[in-house]
């Protein structure tokens, strides 16, 4: 039996194909909207409309953008010659966030997964081959810890290394306030492997 008019059931039911987004998330998020002002939903409406039709790759590092190249591939403040690899775009703006990092990216859009049927052509690898042929000094591999993110990382060292462009790998380790005792054995020996002077 449905509770609301076929309206709201229909809202409901496409803000919860979202991911992330279940059954009561979806009824919040429809109700607060139901309660908008118009104009208000116009704009999101609009804004998701004009996302749809006007986002997309950035021709050389493929992440997220309405323009032909990114702000960060446009810009001539970054350093062009130091590429950090990345999976996905929110991997790129966690990077970002921290103010630090003065290159430029490449996002793989996914990561190499035999078990999924996920192989090297399948992931935005060739495209970071033909950047290489350009002026590159280091390849930063940013992919997961995960055992996806690892093979991707060691099949991407196999094929830029014999270019003679330094490759390395983003520390990993014990988290800020992590407690040792909790932290796994890979975590806690990536940590050893990856220890400084101090």
């Amino acid at each position: 039996m449905d509770y609301y008019s076929s309206k709201i059931t229909a809202l409901i039911e496409e803000l919860g194909r979202l991911p992330g987004i279940g059954t009561k998330s979806a009824q919040r998020l429809a109700f607060h909207i139901i309660n908008l002002p118009e104009e208000q939903v116009a704009r999101l409406s609009q804004s998701i409309i004009d996302a749809k039709k006007n986002v997309r790759y950035c021709n050389e590092c493929f992440t997220l953008t309405d323009k032909e190249l990114c702000p960060i591939c446009s810009s001539q403040k970054r350093n062009h010659n130091i590429i950090m690899v990345v999976e996905t775009t929110r991997d790129l703006a966690a990077y970002e966030r921290t103010g630090k990092y003065e290159g430029v990216y490449h996002v793989l859009h996914g990561a190499i997964s035999p078990m999924l049927g996920i192989g090297p052509n399948d992931i935005r690898l060739k495209e970071l081959m033909l950047r290489l042929q350009g002026e590159v000094d280091e390849v930063i591999i940013a992919t997961n810890s995960s055992l996806e993110g690892e093979a991707t990382a060691m099949y991407i060292s196999k094929l830029v290394k014999p270019a003679g462009i330094r490759v390395t790998r983003i520390a990993s380790g014990v988290p800020v306030g992590g407690d040792l005792e909790c932290t796994d054995e890979v975590t806690l020996l990536r940590a050893l492997e990856g220890r400084i002077e101090l």
